[in-house]
């Protein structure tokens, strides 16, 4: 009893030292404010900007068929930008930018942390000698980098999988509720709990054949945890029932990889994982997992190693899966049922941070029982992960692209804003270079955006602007016509680049605008990081040039010059 005891405060100890960790692991965004440096792709070019868009719309509790009027002339719909009632919209209404920012992902890890730390002590790692396992490889998971915005979409899919399986027990602790109450207010149930959700009503289905009984008790935890989501996305519910105007999703075709290609993507996202759920595992619990596989084999401890080998499965299985989802021999199923198409099914494999880090915690736990001098080697892959998720904090992998004040320049627009000495909502700008969420931050009402929920007939009407540009580019056409989600003014120059900073050396030659197009939407300037040498040639005039310390961009402010 007295080591049971010592064992078990040793433990407190390492979740003091793993909040602690945390903490220091996202002091960054407190210390550095806005000096501190974000991921770019679906965050800093959207996320971040659409909060303070809705922030500052007064549609925060607006109608399920309001609008918002900064962006493409009110054609996006106020649900383009989730529920009110989620979490991470009111820490960007009560905190500045950078504080919402670090205090989201500050709840998101402690609460990775404690989901995946009960679900291993409760139904994986139970015994007092595997403490540092638990302990570590919570943490690990933790700091994993995951979307920002997604919030616990996927980190806190330990945390419910260890409410449901409590209850499919027979447990009746009021805990076990209120998490599957409280988890989607901070989620997302089309960035990771839907999958996660249907996955868990396989599991019951196969207890059922397998003759476990019905098990109601699990199927209304199931049940009940979807209708919560659906009472807090009910905006994403009433947009799929009731609104049935053709949108940007009514375009987007996935079916496009060869057998081949298919295949390669498989093994790559086996391997590397995917940019919106980085689980980090390809260089340690990859290697440690497979080695761990070896030693259920050799030893045939199949019976013992159960769960063990069934994540082993299930992990590739998420792989080929999210792979052959863009299979083009889908392209007959999803020609004829549409919502195949508008719905990404891909992303079961969102359930993969989730896996790999309960499979490493077995694996190392097979590597301590496997021989007496494997310890030490089992302590050292964990070490070995934990710095290696620890290097991909934000401020160290991002350390070259814009900090967030670099990135939306507030000083520079304000200069903008005053030059042009109009209130912003009697004109429409366009961003050429730059990403269109850097005037929206900055209040400016775009006709350009990155939203892949808005009008059909919007995304037709914006296309005649660039259409000369996208008939020089079939890569670039492809993009806009059977994705459209970056509404932006491409340029065949250009490509698929939207960050030229001020020390960029590159002009712009050869446009070809239809300004007409964009002055008759309410166009009225653009706001290009780069020079445009032909600008006379596409009835722009160069207003001003702005340029601040404090701003990653140089801003070449062109005003339509054309003869009404």
């Amino acid at each position: 009893m007295a080591n049971t005891g010592t064992l078990q405060r040793s433990e407190y100890r390492l979740i003091i030292i793993a909040f602690l960790l945390i903490v220091l692991f996202v002091s960054p965004y407190f210390i550095l404010g806005e000096n501190a440096h974000l991921r770019v792709h679906d965050n800093l070019d959207s996320n971040l900007a659409w909060y303070r868009v809705l922030a500052q719309s007064n549609q925060i509790l607006g109608a399920v068929d309001a609008t918002i009027p900064q962006i493409i002339n009110g054609h996006l719909g106020r649900g383009a930008f989730g529920t009110e009632f989620s979490g991470i919209v009111w820490l960007h209404i009560f905190f500045p930018p950078m504080v919402a920012y670090g205090l989201s992902q500050l709840i998101t890890r402690i609460f990775a942390f404690l989901g995946m730390y009960l679900l291993l002590k409760k139904h994986f790692l139970p015994h007092n000698e595997w403490s540092w396992i638990r302990v570590g490889v919570s943490l690990a998971f933790a700091l994993t980098p995951f979307w920002p915005s997604g919030m616990l979409s996927t980190l806190g899919m330990p945390l419910a999988l260890w409410a449901l399986l409590n209850i499919r027990a027979g447990e009746k602790s009021w805990l076990n509720w209120l998490t599957l109450t409280l988890l989607p207010l901070y989620s997302s149930i089309v960035l990771g709990f839907f999958f996660f959700i249907s996955a868990m009503g396989i599991f019951w289905f196969v207890d059922c054949v397998r003759g476990k009984g019905w098990n109601l008790r699990f199927l209304w935890a199931l049940l009940y945890f979807t209708l919560i989501f659906m009472v807090v996305e009910y905006r994403l519910v009433y947009s799929f029932l009731f609104m049935d105007e053709p949108n940007s999703r009514d375009e987007y075709f996935h079916a496009r990889l060869s057998f081949l290609r298919a295949l390669r993507l498989t093994l790559k996202n086996y391997v590397m994982g995917h940019t919106h759920v980085m689980s980090v595992h390809g260089l340690i619990i990859l290697p440690v997992s497979l080695l761990a596989l070896n030693i259920v084999i050799v030893k045939k401890k199949w019976k013992q190693e159960k769960a063990f080998l069934f994540l082993h499965i299930l992990n590739a299985v998420l792989s080929i899966w999210y792979a052959f989802w863009f299979y083009k021999g889908w392209l007959p199923i999803t020609e004829r049922f549409h919502f195949l198409n508008t719905f990404n099914f891909a992303r079961y494999h969102f359930l993969r941070p989730m896996v790999l880090y309960v499979l490493f915690a077995i694996s190392l736990k097979i590597l301590w029982e496997y021989r007496r001098g494997w310890k030490r080697f089992s302590i050292l892959f964990l070490a070995a992960q934990l710095m290696v998720v620890a290097s991909f904090n934000e401020e160290i992998i991002y350390k070259t692209k814009p900090s967030f004040q670099q990135f939306f320049a507030e000083k520079q627009f304000k200069d903008i804003e005053t030059y042009i000495g109009l209130p912003q909502e009697e004109y429409r700008v366009a961003s050429i270079g730059l990403h269109p969420a850097i005037a929206q931050f900055n209040g400016f009402y775009t006709l350009d955006t990155y939203n892949n929920f808005y009008p059909l007939t919007y995304k037709y009407q914006f296309r005649e602007i660039i259409a000369k540009e996208l008939r020089k580019d079939k890569k670039l056409r492809r993009y806009f016509d059977e994705w459209g989600g970056r509404c932006y003014i491409f340029l065949d120059e250009l490509g698929k680049h939207y960050m030229f900073k001020k020390t960029s050396k590159k002009q712009i030659k050869k446009m070809e605008l239809n300004t007409q197009a964009f002055y008759d939407m309410g166009g009225r300037y653009i706001l290009s990081s780069l020079p445009i040498k032909n600008a006379a040639k596409n009835n722009l005039e160069l207003e001003q040039t702005f340029d601040s310390p404090e701003s990653a961009w140089k801003i070449y402010l062109y005003r339509v010059s054309l003869s009404q």
